[in-house]
């Protein structure tokens, strides 16, 4: 009946969509990065650590805490980049619920301004078939709501769907997207929004151990830009 973590309200639908596509860089400083992450269990039952490094963009450390209708988590962050510095910020979050249906928030707080850097909470409804989510993220001024469907699982073959408005800009997006792995080791995926911008991306497993992840993006609503091409690598230890 574990609730999970808030971060994982929408991940399914968050994963197919964005995670190993092409992303363009805010800067000059950070045409290449480096993410690392480490996670310990059972310092306690129901008590893990968990150590992420993403230079130059951040550093967090947390600690999770897990129950039969709750998860919790606290840590520190440091968030920012080398050319402007990094902000200390306190790091809070919590979910109530089971893995059917489940409500949480997330917070963070900026030491130096202290100040609300953060503040976001979600619902999610979880099934065998579906898997749906509610989000207020980027301090309440976006409403998000997402789905994700495992068509066939024997090849990992899924749909996606966000639907996202932002209150701010009174905009309005939609992003569909799916995935189908045509051998054990190779998933393919593609995604298309109502701004126009269509990617899609190759991921290549070696060894069980090293990721290769070829992806691209284009612009059709801007054709003087240029499409984003981009090739990453994970090593799993």
């Amino acid at each position: 009946m574990l609730p999970g973590l808030y971060f994982g309200i929408g991940k399914k639908a968050r994963d197919l969509l964005y995670k190993g596509y092409a992303q363009q860089p805010p800067g000059h400083f950070h045409d290449c990065s480096l993410k690392l992450s480490c996670q310990i269990g059972d310092i306690l039952p129901g008590l893990r650590t968990l150590f992420k490094l993403d230079i130059p963009d951040s550093a967090k450390v947390e600690l999770q805490y897990l129950q039969d209708y709750a998860g919790i988590t606290g840590g520190f962050r440091l968030k920012g980049n080398p050319f402007a510095g990094y902000n200390p910020l306190i790091c809070l979050s919590g979910i109530i619920g089971s893995n059917f249906l489940s409500l949480g928030t997330d917070l963070a707080i900026d030491i130096t301004t202290r100040t609300l850097d953060q503040y976001n909470a979600g619902l999610s409804f979880n099934s065998d078939f579906l898997i749906a989510s509610i989000n207020l993220d980027d301090k309440l001024d976006s409403w998000k709501a997402s789905c994700s469907c495992v068509v066939n699982p024997p090849t990992d073959t899924a749909i996606a769907m966000e639907l996202k408005h932002t209150f701010s800009v009174n905009d309005t997006a939609i992003t569909i997207g799916c995935q189908h792995a045509f051998f054990p080791f190779t998933l393919a995926k593609a995604r298309l929004n109502t701004h126009g911008k269509a990617g899609a991306l190759v991921q290549q497993e070696l060894w069980q151990k090293l990721v290769l992840t070829f992806a691209g993006e284009v612009d059709f609503m801007d054709i003087k830009r240029i499409p984003k091409i981009g090739l990453s690598m994970a090593f799993r230890i």
